[in-house]
């Protein structure tokens, strides 16, 4: 196993579990699918269906390799540390580019992108959906993403101001702070945290993607020049401001808008 195996964190008091599938249907290591597809499909006496989407049974198998590093798998933890050290590479060549006086910033994202809930989603079964489960498991003891507080420490050693943009809702911002802390990150510029009552707007769906670039234009408005933003969602780096540079961490776990 990589040394860059990610730590697995203490077991929540409780999971969203949206899909009630056995723990074990992701232990499957039957004869590989694809071959009896494909000698299926060249059999005139089977009559196949067509399928919209792959076999979610197998998805999650290959989900599980992928975060365990399994042999011949491609592996989450490596690819988590190849690009948060591509990010600490833009982030100091974008500082040694820098004018003085500037007022230089980083974003993070939270879930996934700078504590992790590996241990959790694997708990799920990948059913877990960190998003819609912060009100109910506390995410206190969540482990640091290890890259990611790497680029934390070198953006604070730069003088580079760290601000986490988050899904999370702010009844939460005591346990998220004292578990950002607890993992190591200290000392930060700002957490901004969607309100637990969002205000009536013309806009039925406050995307995460719009509610993230309002959070950015705020930290342009404050009069700082966003050289880097991190995620593990798209919506985590689109819209307007961009970043000078954005880098997007592997998630092949859950997708938000």
């Amino acid at each position: 196993m990589s040394d860059l195996k990610l730590m697995r964190s203490p077991n929540c008091a409780a999971l969203c579990l949206l899909f009630a599938v056995p723990f074990a249907c992701a232990q499957y290591r039957g004869p590989d699918p694809a071959a009896t597809q494909a000698r299926a499909a060249a059999d005139p006496s089977f009559y196949l269906p067509d399928e919209p989407a792959p076999n979610l049974g197998l998805l999650k198998v290959r989900l599980r390799d992928y975060a365990d590093c399994a042999a011949g798998s491609a592996c989450y933890a490596r690819d988590l540390d190849a690009q948060t050290t591509r990010a600490v590479e833009l982030l100091e060549a974008a500082v040694a580019h820098g004018k003085p006086g500037e007022r230089l910033a980083l974003v993070l994202d939270i879930d996934e992108t700078s504590l992790s809930n590996l241990a959790e989603m694997e708990r799920g079964d990948f059913s877990f959906i960190a998003q819609e489960c912060n009100a109910q498991a506390s995410p206190a003891r969540t482990p640091a993403i290890p890259g990611t507080l790497r680029l934390f420490n070198r953006a604070q050693a730069l003088g580079v101001a760290v601000f986490f943009i988050t899904g999370r809702n702010d009844a939460q911002r005591a346990a998220t702070v004292a578990n950002l802390t607890s993992a190591g990150y200290r000392n930060w510029q700002a957490l901004y945290m969607q309100p637990d009552h969002p205000a009536a707007s013309n806009d039925p769906v406050q995307t995460v993607a719009r509610y993230k670039a309002a959070q950015r234009r705020k930290i342009v408005a404050a009069g700082y020049r966003i050289v880097l933003n991190v995620g593990d969602q798209f919506s985590d780096l689109d819209g307007d401001p961009h970043a000078e540079f954005s880098v997007k961490l592997p998630n092949p776990f859950y997708y938000l808008p």
